[in-house]
This record gives structure tokens, sequence and C-alpha cells, in this order.
């Protein structure tokens, strides 16, 4: 297959085994208008004026959708030591978000970025964070990153007004005197001041929205106070924008909910007027059937992180009965330094498979289909992208191109369950988004690979060496939080 170039306004490709409205493999020919599929064409008959692209060797999908990462991540890979859960991480890897600047915020998104495309990503959910708080120049920054990468992208800083330490009740009485005076001296901005920045970022968005749109990212309930939760919810509503919350991830989450609101955090969402068709909760380990009943009620959404959940020891999401209560499920891979990696193919592979090891009756695992979905359209209705996800007639052009001959599909006889199951972005040749191609010739055609390379080795020298004594102080601060976790994440609380 020659090297296709950036597309023009018009294109057939013919001959390809299509995955059709996520439903069935055809061997149909996609006409491709101005980043949009005008038709699918059964006998490959077309407009004699369309470039003409042969992929008869070629199984095509929808372009996965990440519903839930965090660019950050990747200048944070090897940073903090593998056996630590979510609480003793956030406290111990805080040092790897110190002293960036702005054009390290691009960097990381780039890095994130390529690794997307790579692995056949063409969206995602990026809750980014800077240090001590959002910026207008630092979000406009990030999403320019996506803009000109070529990827779609929800940017939503991901923000609170309460630090760790301030969040967990009883956690400061745990620390000696001299580094409990350093802990407790750590603040987080005035939630007005970030409502402030972040309405001046949005009313003022740099690049155009049909591909990269502004989001808001409240990062742990927990952390953040009432009144601003609130006005996140009010903003969210008044502009239709997305809004995602880390939601139930550790069963510690929901002991502390217990004791700072006296119920379950999704209940005390639902009490602040939080939970609503542009709500969407990452993790979701650790809910309920009754949260699972409040969500659904308010049209909310759960973003599944398979990967990080297993890394740090969350836990393992009651996927299915959140499906059957009627939550409407995305996938998504989190941050590198938390998943080590931004491979779709690998999250929706555990989504599936995980659920074997749930349910002794197979009618209750997560099916191929169900897996595929929520990497698809389920995740992009967790972003708010409208006909993304699906290669359909009317909805966007963003597609992945798998070699139909690699190790893989030989023979080929199931090709969903083949790609759920066994894919893991190996067999990846080409991607397209919105009828552009952003990866061909194991070449991401929209970044400088090379240059991002030896810009984050430079970076991550610099980001060590300024930030050595913070790490120094973390790492011993980590050390009370996970004695404070494990005294407190096995009390009980009330469902």
């Amino acid at each position: 297959m020659r090297e296709p170039m950036m597309s023009k306004r018009q294109m057939l490709l013919n001959g390809g085994q299509v995955l059709v409205k996520n439903d069935r493999f055809e061997r149909v020919s996609i006409l491709v208008r101005d980043g949009a599929i005008a038709a699918l064409i059964p006998d490959g008959n077309g407009p004699d004026d369309a470039e003409q692209i042969d992929v008869s060797n070629r199984l095509i999908i929808p372009g996965l959708v990440n519903g839930h990462t965090h660019s950050h991540g990747a200048l944070g890979r090897g940073g903090v030591a593998g056996d630590l859960t979510l609480e003793p991480f956030l406290s111990g890897a805080a040092w790897l978000n110190g002293s960036r600047r702005v054009d390290d915020l691009r960097l990381a998104a780039e890095l994130s970025a390529a690794e997307l495309i790579r692995k056949g990503c063409t969206a995602c959910f990026d809750l980014f964070i800077e240090l001590p708080g959002p910026t207008v120049g630092g979000i406009h920054t990030v999403a320019k990153a996506y803009h000109d990468a070529g990827l779609r992208a929800v940017v939503a800083p991901m923000i609170a007004d309460q630090t760790i330490y301030q969040a967990l009740p009883g956690l400061l009485d745990r620390f000696e005197p001299l580094l409990r005076e350093i802990v407790a001296a750590l603040s987080m901005p005035e939630w007005r001041h970030i409502m402030a920045t972040c309405s001046d970022a949005f009313a003022t968005w740099p690049v155009p929205m049909e591909r990269v749109r502004p989001g808001l990212g409240p990062t742990i309930p927990l952390h953040c106070s009432d009144a601003f939760l609130q006005s996140c919810a009010a903003m969210s509503k008044r502009d239709e924008m997305p809004l995602q919350t880390h939601l139930a991830e550790t069963r510690m989450q929901q002991v502390m909910a217990n004791r700072k609101y006296g119920t379950s955090l999704t209940a005390h969402l639902d009490q602040l007027g939080v939970l609503g068709p542009q709500f969407s909760g990452a993790h979701g380990v650790w809910l309920s059937q009754r949260e699972a009943d409040l969500l659904a009620g308010h049209e909310a959404c759960i973003c599944h992180n398979p990967l990080s959940n297993l890394r740090l020891g969350s836990g393992t999401a009651p996927v299915r009965m959140l499906m059957d209560s009627g939550v409407v499920m995305g996938i998504g891979t989190d941050a590198s330094n938390t998943c080590d990696g931004q491979n779709m193919f690998e999250a929706m592979r555990l989504a599936a498979t995980l659920s074997r090891a749930q349910a002794v009756d197979s009618a209750e695992w997560v099916s191929t289909r169900e897996a595929f979905t929520m990497a698809s359209t389920g995740s992009a209705r967790i972003m708010g992208l409208k006909n993304v996800g699906m290669i359909a007639e009317g909805w966007s052009a963003d597609m992945v191109f798998l070699d139909a001959g690699y190790c893989h599909y030989t023979p080929l006889r199931n090709p969903l369950d083949q790609i759920v199951f066994a894919e893991n972005g190996t067999a990846l040749r080409e991607v397209m988004i919105a009828g552009d191609y952003v990866f061909a010739n194991d070449r991401v055609l929209t970044l400088d690979e090379a240059s991002l390379a030896v810009r984050a080795r430079d970076a991550a020298e610099r980001l060590d060496a300024a930030n050595a004594q913070t790490r120094l102080m973390n790492e011993a601060a980590s050390t009370v939080v996970q004695s404070f976790c494990r005294a407190n994440c096995a009390l009980p609380y009330p469902n």
C-alpha cells in the first residue's frame, strides 16, 4: 500500500473489511468528503473525481476514544515506585508536576498525542495539571498542542482547592510536627480565582471547538469544597461543557466521604446538583447499586480505567452492574505514569477479560461488542462528541486501518473478537482523523517524534534536578499517607 497523502476534499477507500455501524464487518468502499463519511458503497462504485485508495488488505475500525487520561503523566514515567496505592501515589508523585513551564505542558501533550495516535486513538479526554493552579496560557497551550497534532480532545484543567492533606479528615494528625508543618503549609488557589481563570481561558479559546474543546476536571470530590463543585457544575450545565472527576476510584475515597459528608460520594454530588448529562466519573471502582441508579437517573457516565485500577491496586470496577443499571460506560487509559502507556487496545481487552474473573455466569461477562462500544461511542458520549466513534454515513472520518494479514488475524474468522482479545497496536498501519491521515508507514505525520524524544530527555533531567528537594519531602509524606490509608481503608461505610 502506497503512503497516503493528507486528504483531499474527496477520496474513495476501496475494498477494505469495514466494521459498519460497530455491528458487523463488510467488504465495502468508504467515500470520504470534507472530513466525514459521505457513503458506504457495497460495490465500490463512486464519484470519478474521488481519489482512489486501495485498502483491500485492511481491517477498518473507527478510531478509539480515550475517555480519561492525563497528558502530564507523559513526562512522569518511572518517577514513582510501582508499589503504591492511589493516595500514597498522589502525595509521593506531586514533585513530578512541579517547576513545569508552559512549554513543558505542550511537550507532555505532544508526547501523549503521539502515543495515542500510534495506538489507534483519535480522541481523548485530558485532565492535565498545572501547578500551583491553571493559567490561561497553560490551558491554551495544551489545546493548541492537540489541535496541531490533529487529535480530537477535551482539554480539562484538573483543578482543586484543597490539598490531599486538607481533604482527608484526620490525615494531618498522623504527621510528626516538623513534616506536619511543611505539608500543612501547602495550599491550592482560592476556588473563585480558579474559576475566573478557566472562564477567561474558555472565553478566548484559541482553536476551533469542533476538534478541541474545553472541559472541567475537578480532580476528586474530596479535594474540592462544596462551593467549588457547585460552581464547576453551574459552568458545565450553562455551557454544556463536559465535567469529569475521579469518582470512587478507591475504597478509601468512600470511607473518607462517609466521614466527611455522612454519605456516599455520588449521593453527595447529587445533593450538590453536580450530576447531569455532562458529568462523568472516572474509575467508579467502589460504586454501589444505589449510586449506579443515581448516575443513570441523571444520564451521567462512568469511564472504566482497568489498566490503572490494576496498577494501583484500586480494584475491579462493577462494569456489568453499572451497564445493567443504565449508566453510559466509556473506557480510558489514565495517565502514562499510572498505567504505563496510552494503549486503548489493552484497556479494551482488559475491560472484557476482567469481567470473567468477577462472575461464573458468562451472561454477566462484558462481551467484545460491549467493550468495543465502550471504547468508541461510549467514550465519545463522555466527551460530548457527536457522530464520532462509528463508521456510518454522516459520521466523522476517524478511522484506524489494521493489517488484515498480521498474525493476530491469521486465520481470520471473527474480526471483532480477534481485535478486542489480541490486538495491541502492532497491526496498526494507518490512522485517519477527520479525513486526514495522521499516521502511516510507522510515522506520526503531524509530530516530529525524534525531536520529542530529545526534548523529553532534556526536560526530565531539568525537572528532576529542580524538584529534588520536593521529591524527598513527598516521599516522606507518602509513607505517612500509606500508613494512614492502611489503617482507614478497611473501615465500613454505608452503601
